[in-house]
């Protein structure tokens, strides 16, 4: 197996191969026959608006291809995120928000064959490397719940935040953090 290198790709960059990103996710989260292109343009969409945010960075792995990705954005200071959660919110998580001090891991990704082969890790270590914030947090939906990431989170020390008000007990989107919180 050849060398796994990682790189960063500033904004521009990573806007110049969405396409490709877009690829490599469609390729990472295999979906029922005929979802591809839904799933692909969803991750456009939405990669769209990470990469307009402050803060967005970008940490990509390659092989002879690209095989993974990690990308995030430190939080808006309007707190506007934490509404697509059901969790709770914590006046400590408020000002850590509210005062710049938080960044989302908004996506990491890596294809199948080199997943449990320490490829994430160095992605999110690279990626987080360069943001001090003092919380970081993922959003993770009920549709990741087989790819494994709510068990490498764990294995990271990562927390999952307590669940509170509508949809409290049902499985669906939660957030994990690393950082100051109880």
């Amino acid at each position: 197996m050849a060398e796994v290198y990682l790189r960063r790709l500033t904004r521009w960059q990573a806007e110049q191969q969405r396409e490709v990103v877009a690829d490599l996710y469609v390729l990472a989260y295999r979906t029922a026959a005929g979802a591809e292109y839904r799933d692909r343009e969803g991750f456009l969409r939405l990669f769209e608006q990470h990469v307009r945010h402050d803060g967005f960075d970008m940490v990509v792995a390659d092989e002879v291809r690209l095989i993974g990705c990690a990308h995030g954005y430190r939080l808006e200071r309007d707190g506007a995120w934490w509404a697509g959660f059901p969790v709770e919110v914590t006046p400590q998580i408020e000002e850590l928000t509210a005062s710049g001090r938080a960044f989302v891991l908004a996506e990491l990704m890596v294809l199948p064959g080199y997943r449990r082969r320490g490829v994430a890790t160095r992605l999110a270590e690279l990626l987080l490397s360069r943001h001090p914030q003092d919380l970081v947090v993922a959003g993770v939906g009920p549709d990741r719940a087989e790819d494994g990431i709510r068990d490498l989170l764990r294995a990271w020390g990562w927390k999952e935040l307590p669940a509170s008000g509508p949809g409290t007990g049902a499985p669906g989107r939660a957030v994990w953090a690393r950082g100051p919180v109880r």
